[in-house]
């Protein structure tokens, strides 16, 4: 038999093309059954939550959220009635904090979302042994967490994260890996406040350098990171807002290369700061698209709101 002509291998081709696609498509609406429905948003008394995740390329992304309402996912008054008394009390206190987890992980495209992903099953299974064994989410979850990234050496893409807990008080408790840190909006002074960064802790990026004693492989040049720990941010009054967020908000820039973070997103808290949190993201995501159309990176925003 002759060889194939142009014709039939551009069929070949096109339809070598056409099962490619169909595979992708398949895995975006695989890669999009872990953004949170909001449903999972967690309820707090007197504490609005919203956000969302906003892939560049309108599909997948590395920007990802983490809701953990704790009663709903969890079924807190079983295991509580199940607990040794010793743990009760701590998941009684758990039970009334809400979790939330934005992650960053380096490019905009399917593989930085199916590790995100990855992360994602890794820390919701983690929460569970956390609260049967320890009847809280401690910083050992992501001791291990971020040596099982160090040692999977498949991973070559960086991983950033803010995990926090929200509490009725409004105090939140976080703790960040190369992520940027939370800003707060004062009702009361109608501007951003200032945080000490000399006073948050803010550690490497996920699997870059092992926990001490966890690590299966060599230790690296940079040697191993020190333990985490946990920072504590407190939202003192009424309409008190709190943005956690990824770098495509933060390095944001219009045509001319004018930043928009700190100034603009604060114009927009304060024209903003009686509207619900869910309100307040959508204007903020309006803003940003006014203020420059095209995003040069996914782009990730929580709105925690004191009422």
């Amino acid at each position: 038999m002759g060889e194939a002509s142009d014709h039939e291998r551009l069929q070949a081709a096109q339809r070598h093309i056409e099962v490619l696609r169909g595979e992708l498509d398949r895995l975006g609406e695989l890669l999009r059954d872990f953004d949170p429905p909001p449903g999972e948003i967690p309820e707090v008394p007197w504490i609005d939550v919203y956000g969302e995740a906003l892939p560049r390329n309108g599909q997948a992304g590395g920007d990802h959220l983490i809701y953990v309402d704790f009663k709903k996912r969890y079924r807190m008054e079983r295991l509580i009635a199940e607990a040794p008394e010793g743990l009760r009390e701590k998941l009684r206190a758990t039970s009334g904090r809400a979790g939330i987890a934005v992650i960053d992980v380096e490019g905009h495209d399917y593989g930085s979302a199916f590790i995100a992903a990855v992360f994602h099953q890794a820390f919701l299974l983690g929460v569970h042994y956390e609260l049967r064994t320890a009847g809280e989410v401690t910083t050992a979850l992501f001791e291990n967490i971020n040596t099982r990234f160090f040692n999977s050496s498949g991973i070559h893409k960086t991983l950033t994260l803010v995990y926090g807990e929200i509490t009725e008080s409004g105090t939140f408790r976080f703790l960040s890996a190369a992520h940027p840190l939370p800003v707060v909006f004062s009702n009361a002074f109608d501007r951003l406040v200032a945080i000490s960064g000399d006073r948050l802790a803010n550690f490497p990026q996920i699997g870059t350098m092992p926990s001490p004693g966890h690590s299966e492989k060599a230790v690296p040049l940079l040697g191993v990171k020190e333990k985490y720990t946990v920072n504590v941010i407190s939202l003192m009054g009424r309409g008190d807002i709190l943005v956690l967020y990824s770098d495509g908000l933060s390095d944001h820039r219009d045509d001319q290369g004018r930043p928009y973070f700190p100034e603009r997103l604060e114009q927009v808290l304060r024209a903003n700061k009686q509207q619900p949190a869910r309100e307040i993201f959508r204007r903020l995501i309006e803003d940003m698209r006014a203020f420059r159309a095209d995003f040069d990176d996914d782009v990730a925003a929580v709105i925690i709101k004191k009422t």
